[in-house]
């Protein structure tokens, strides 16, 4: 099961009243993402807002465990791995899911391109590992869109000004979701996790963690 964890815009609200379509921006966490199963699960899912029709923009993680996998890795070879190189490394996990995911639209009959970061021209600043975003240049995304795509990016990582790979750092994927979707004045963001609620702690170390009801705003 999937939980929508963030929505952006009142004005979907309206839409879905009036029943016309709109942008959506979908991102899926690495745990979404770990298998392919759950890679199948995403497709399926994306399809659905397709048929619908929507135009979709669908960001994603690396698979769960790639990007600790790939620090363990660099880390295994240098005692302090240079972050240029670093974020050259990490950024190959959401490489891989991007293709994944476009491979398995592809066999279900729906149209979809992948995208890295640097392709789309997620512009950066030259803060390696810790990158922040500063422009997104949408013209590609926006054709692929016109023709019927699906369009599939790369979370967490970007380019700076002179054309070196960036990470954003830890929740980064995420970023690049709000990011894409302020750019291109999406309808809705969706931020989903395999998960089915909202716990008072992480029920994988707690035991006693409990799912709540309702939340304030603060929390």
């Amino acid at each position: 099961p999937y939980t929508t964890l963030f929505r952006s815009g009142v004005r979907l609200d309206t839409r879905r009243r009036q029943n016309i379509m709109g942008l959506i921006v979908q991102k899926y966490g690495g745990t979404s993402v770990g298998s392919p199963e759950r890679i199948a699960a995403v497709a399926e899912r994306v399809i659905d807002y397709r048929r619908r029709g929507h135009d979709v923009i669908v960001v994603v993680s690396a698979m769960s465990g790639e990007t600790d996998r790939l620090i363990k890795l660099a880390k295994s070879v240098s005692t302090k791995p240079d972050p240029r190189e670093l974020d050259v490394l990490l950024a190959t996990g959401e490489q891989a899911t991007i293709a994944l995911l476009c491979m398995v639209l592809h066999d279900r009959g729906c149209p979809a391109r992948s995208y890295t970061g640097q392709q789309v021209h997620i512009l950066t600043d030259s803060a390696f590992n810790k990158a922040r975003i500063q422009e997104i240049e949408g013209a590609r995304i926006r054709k692929d869109l016109s023709e019927g795509k699906v369009v599939v990016v790369a979370g967490f990582q970007g380019v700076d000004e002179r054309g070196n790979i960036t990470t954003l750092g830890r929740g980064g994927s995420d970023t690049t979701a709000v990011a894409l979707a302020t750019a291109l004045k999406a309808d809705e963001c969706q931020i989903y996790t395999d998960v089915d609620g909202v716990y008072t702690t992480d029920p994988r170390v707690v035991p006693q963690a409990r799912r709540l009801d309702r939340v304030t705003f603060a929390e």
